[in-house]
């Protein structure tokens, strides 16, 4: 699926909810499929790209009703995690976090046969995870809505011990938690207000540790009102390995027309500073190429 002349630094059509990962010499993408009032999509589709520019769409990996008996409609926000030789995807349904398990980045996925986190089980809604893995291998999850939740997940990566969850709210904390580490640093970041509005938008703290405690460091990506860009949120954060670059993928309002049911991706750089923070994201209309193959070309 290639990207447009004029804003090819994106996956083509109507899609929010990026989770940008990193499997061998490819990006690989799980985003919410959009386009629809009520956000009432089914399945979960795969894309993948050598450079963030020419993508391929792989079709649907995961459909509810079908390979998820327990929900069939709502299907949002996937993330996915390796470990071993499995993939994990995890994804939110009918306000239910779930998680499917396959033997590649593609499927085919085989679901827990049950929520991994039901609704109603936590405070706030069961929805968006991310899972972030520490180099020493430790696997936490995060989810959420008006309030955050984080709990180590077991060496299984599909339980996990529930008295060891941490429930916090992050400063206007609305949805979409996601943790990176760079250095001995720990950095969380969230979005802000309704995706629906153009004010949607991403803040961020930095911490000692996966479980915080977290400083606050102000915004880290928001709308740019004059070139229109608006609504910008819902991210996840990816280092090229072998490189000290960084993409932050995210989703903002299609240009032009676009509205809270009407989201596209885009990508760009995440600059960190000597000081341990982040230089706030300006959007920009612009094509972002990073090949992959070339940066581990360099580094052998």
């Amino acid at each position: 699926m290639p990207g447009s002349s004029e804003f090819p630094s994106r996956v083509v059509g109507h899609f929010a909810d990026p989770n940008l990962t990193i499997f061998g010499d490819r990006y690989f993408l799980y985003p919410t499929t959009d386009g629809q009032a009520g956000w009432v999509a089914t399945s979960f589709s795969a894309f993948s790209s050598a450079d963030l520019v020419d993508w391929h769409d792989h079709g649907v990996v995961l459909r509810l009703g079908e390979d998820v008996k327990w929900a069939s409609t709502e299907a949002w926000a996937p993330t996915i995690a390796v470990r071993g030789t499995k993939y994990f995807l995890y994804f939110t349904a009918e306000s239910n976090i779930g998680v499917a398990v396959g033997d590649s980045p593609l499927g085919p996925f085989t679901d827990l046969g049950r929520p991994l986190i039901a609704d109603g089980d936590y405070s706030g809604r069961a929805i968006d995870p991310s899972v972030f893995i520490d180099d020493d291998g430790s696997a936490f999850l995060y989810w959420g809505n008006t309030e955050a939740h984080m709990v180590p997940l077991g060496d299984d990566m599909v339980s996990f011990d529930s008295t060891q969850v941490i429930t916090w709210t992050p400063t206007d904390f609305r949805e979409a938690v996601w943790v990176h580490k760079r250095g001995g640093i720990y950095y969380l970041s969230w979005s802000v207000d309704d995706t629906r509005d153009e004010n949607y938008r991403v803040l961020y703290a930095t911490g000692p540790s996966a479980r915080g405690p977290w400083e606050d460091r102000g915004v880290l990506l928001e709308k740019v009102e004059h070139r229109g860009i608006l609504a910008t949120g819902h991210h996840s954060i990816t280092n090229v390995p072998g490189t000290d670059e960084w993409v932050i993928s995210y989703h903002r309002f299609a240009i032009p027309g676009g509205d809270g049911f009407h989201r596209e991706i885009a990508f760009d750089r995440l600059h960190h500073t000597a000081d341990g923070l982040i230089d706030k994201v300006i959007p920009l209309k612009l094509p972002l190429r990073i090949p992959i193959q070339n940066h581990q070309d360099n580094n052998r």
